[in-house]
Parts: structure tokens; sequence; C-alpha cells
């Protein structure tokens, strides 16, 4: 191709990125002409260093968009040219980042978060369903309030009250899950250009929500106990940010947890700075080893904190309803937002819930999971120690569903993936969890939606693949520095 591809490792934006947007260009630009043949996915992957699959991605983004089409055994062809259709891309505003189902293909998917279809409460579901629907459906039906269906929220306040959750002048709204509320948040909190600091590496819905509101995500080093607090106070000394996002139990990648005396330090940083902390609870409930500790919101005697909850990681994933307790004022402006957004949320899922947690059937179902939690983190800690090569490190959360690995240096798991997932396995490289680090050698491995066989199996494949990279690039640095010293 002329002028030949040029693809920069070192970005932010994947590889497959770049060469879909390069190659879209020329296309629409008529540089690639309607019908003109592109190399086939090998022989590119060849030209440009990459793998298979990078290319592979690329193409099948530009089919999508019919800018291209594949013939089988002929070949892929240029089918769209510059000026012959609308340039959506160029009139869309956004992020521009894709949504993928990640691993959604692999026989076993250390992809997602989310718990597994064998812990789904469906019976439980089903039963409160029938109950909900046996009774009056006039308030569940009819247009409501944008702060939610009104019996759940009473109930989240008495059970907030009773734990410290809710203090005097504290509202709760309910949100469409943990994302509308972060999103509502950041419509609230957050002005364009502005600043929040988020953990680094964090959850990609978490800081993306900022992005794309106009802020900038200022990141934060997360270690064994949680968010650098040395830097966060360097960082709050230097800028003037609009809140502090944090997840203190069981961190989404690292499954770090904040021990009781960091969680005070934190909340002196943001009272001396005078900024908002927002507390992402959502693995709150997922502690599966060791004492449970007091969130934030509890320990919180300023108003600083807006706490963040949903059912989502409770087997609950479809069913959206999250919520969000803290000062009045805010959930105020929150319900403003969320009225403009979607009027309110479904309020039938939310009394479904409330029959849930009314008849103990959700607290019932969450001791099942704590102990199927349990089982499966202590099969993913096991299998790492057993299959992972020398010089890998991991974390090892009490709760939650997360295991951040690190891969010994020279190793990178983003291209590493196309192997595990052709041998059937799959997870998340670190890349995608970068604000301002990115770690090429790390990946998260989610571990809740496994039974403990196939988390043994799947940690035995991707050893097997890590060794052996890690083996040739020990050779490889051994032959260069033996041809050196000769």
């Amino acid at each position: 191709m002329t002028p030949p591809v040029r693809l920069d490792p070192k970005a932010e934006e994947p590889l497959y990125r770049q060469l879909y947007a390069q190659l879209r260009e020329r296309i629409l630009s008529g540089a690639l002409a309607r019908g003109e043949k592109i190399p086939p996915t090998r022989e590119l992957a060849g030209q440009l260093g990459v793998n298979r699959a990078t290319v592979a991605a690329a193409y099948e983004l530009l089919e999508q968009e019919g800018l291209i089409r594949g013939h089988v055994g002929r070949g892929s062809f240029v089918s769209g040219a510059g000026g012959t259709m609308l340039d959506w891309e160029a009139r869309l505003q956004g992020s521009g980042m894709e949504a993928r189902g990640w691993g959604a293909g692999a026989r076993i998917n250390f992809a997602s978060a989310r718990p597994g279809e064998d812990l789904l409460p469906v019976d439980e579901f089903r039963a409160c369903a029938r109950e909900v629907l046996r009774g009056d459906l006039g308030q569940i039906l009819r247009l409501g309030s944008p702060y939610g269906y009104g019996p759940l929220r009473e109930w989240l306040l008495e059970q907030g009250r009773a734990e410290g959750t809710v203090r005097e002048g504290d509202d709760v709204i309910v949100t469409s899950g943990c994302q509308q509320a972060l999103d509502l948040l950041a419509r609230t909190l957050l002005r364009e250009g502005g600043a929040v600091a988020v953990e680094d590496p964090v959850y990609p819905g978490l800081r993306d929500v900022f992005a794309r509101g106009g802020a900038r995500a200022a990141g934060v080093a997360v270690g064994g106990e949680g968010v650098d607090l040395e830097a966060l106070e360097r960082l709050l000394e230097r800028e003037e940010l609009a809140a502090v996002a944090v997840t203190p139990n069981f961190q989404n990648p690292t499954g770090a947890t904040m021990p009781p005396a960091a969680r005070q330090q934190l909340l002196r940083l943001a009272r001396a700075a005078g900024v908002a902390v927002i507390e992402n609870d959502i693995y709150g409930r997922l502690r599966y080893e060791g004492k449970e500790l007091p969130s934030l919101k509890q320990l919180d005697e300023s108003r600083l904190v807006i706490q963040v909850r949903s059912v989502s990681k409770l087997a609950l994933p479809g069913l959206r309803v999250g919520w969000v307790t803290g000062p009045r004022e805010v959930v105020r402006r929150l319900a403003d937002w969320k009225q403009t957004a979607d009027l309110h949320s479904d309020h039938l899922s939310q009394a479904v819930l409330l029959r849930l947690f009314e008849s103990g059937r959700l607290e019932a179902h969450r001791r099942r999971l704590v102990e199927a939690g349990r089982a499966r983190l202590r099969a993913v800690l096991e299998g790492c120690a057993r299959h992972l090569p020398e010089g890998a490190r991991y974390t090892r959360p009490q709760g939650g569903a997360n295991v951040w690995v690190r891969l010994p240096e020279g190793l990178d798991a983003e291209r590493l993936l196309a192997k595990a997932e052709a041998a059937g396995v799959s997870y998340l490289p670190g890349r995608l969890f970068a604000v301002q680090r990115a770690e090429p050698n790390a990946l998260r491995l989610s571990f809740a939606g496994l039974d403990p066989a196939l988390i043994e199996e799947g940690l035995q494949i991707l050893g097997r693949i890590f060794r052996r990279e890690w083996q040739k690039t020990r050779a490889s640095a051994e032959a260069g520095l033996a041809t050196a010293i000769v």
C-alpha cells in the first residue's frame, strides 16, 4: 500500500483501531478505489509486524461500515469510495470508543467480571416477580418520580440509616445501574475542561464516563492498599479537582482494598482540599475472607462522600438497578439530570428488587454467592501460583471478582491475547484500564463467572502460552547480550 501504513505500538489507541482509521481514510479519499483488492490478513500482518488478529479486527470494522466486502475464495475488496456515501464518523460527536464483547467467543472467559449463569438467582427472581404481579400494579405502571420507585427508596433510606450510610441531610436516588449513576454524577459535578482524580488502572466505564463529559481524568497509581495517598496529596496540591473517585473495596481491576487508616486519610485529604469523594461500592458485599470494613460513607463526618451501589455483582447483572446516596442538594440535581435523560427508571424491576430485599431471598443468595466466590478466588490464586511463569506477580484480594496479573517484563499481554483466544481462553489486557500509566505486561483475570475446574484449566493454558513466550524472550535477550560481549 502506498503510502505505507504506520502503526505506533506505544500509542494509547489500539493497533487495530490505528489500522482501521488509516485504511478508512484511504477508502473515503479515493486513494483505494472501489473494487480494489486489499491484502489478505496474513500478508498484511506480516508486512506490518503485527499478529493476524489485529488486521482481522480492523477489516471487521471496515466491513461493518460497508467499506470493504469479503468474498469466499477471492479475498476482500473495497466496496465504498470517497464521495459515494455520507461520512458519518465526521458528523458524529463522542468518544469514538468501540463497544466490544471481549471474550464472548472464548470457551474459558476470564474477560467478564459478571457472575456466571450458574449463579443467577432465577428461581428467587421468578418467585418475587410473581408476588409483585399479583399485587396492586397501579403505582408501578404509571409514570413515576425521577428519584425512583417510592417504596424501594424508603427501604434503601431505612437500611442506610441503620448501617450509617444515610446521615442527616442525605437522600437516595435510584438509577439504571452504576453506570448511569456515574454518568449523572459527571454531569452534576464536573465542568467542561475540569479534572477528576481516578485510580490508575481503573474500570474503563468509570474513566470514560468523565472523558465523555469533557472532563480530564487525572490518574493516581493503585498499590496493594488501594490508591496511592501520597500521590493523591501531591495532585491535590498541584491542581483544583472537582472530585476524587475511588473503589475502596476490591478495586477493579486490581482487587485492592483500602485499610481503615487509609480511608480516614483519604477523607482528611479531601476535606482539606474541599473536594467531593465518589465512592464506588459495587463490590462491597462480596467479601470472601477477612473482616468487613466501614465504607467511606460511614466514616464521613463532613458530607463529602457520594456513594454509588448496585446489585449487578450480586448475580443480577440484567436487573439494571443502582442507587446513589449523598447530600440532598446533590441528589436533587441528579434527579434533574435523570428526568432529562429518561424521566425515571423502570419501576417493575425496582419493585421486584424490593421484594427480593424484603423477603430475605437476596441476602440468602448473597451468602451462597460468597461461598462460591471464595472457592473461585482460591482456585485462581492457586492456579496463578502453579502455572504463571517465574517472575510473574499477581494481587491476592479477599473478595470481589478480579485478580491483576503482571507478567515478567518483556511480555506484552495484548499481543499474547490472540494466542490465548486461539486456544479458547480470553482475558482483558492491562492497556484497557490505563489512565496515564500503561502496563503492557499486565492483564485482568475475572473469576466470578467460572467454576474452579474451568479456572484451573484456563490457567494451565495461559501458563503454557506465557511460559513459552517468556522462554523465547529470555533466549533472545541472552543471545543479544552474548553478541554484545563478543
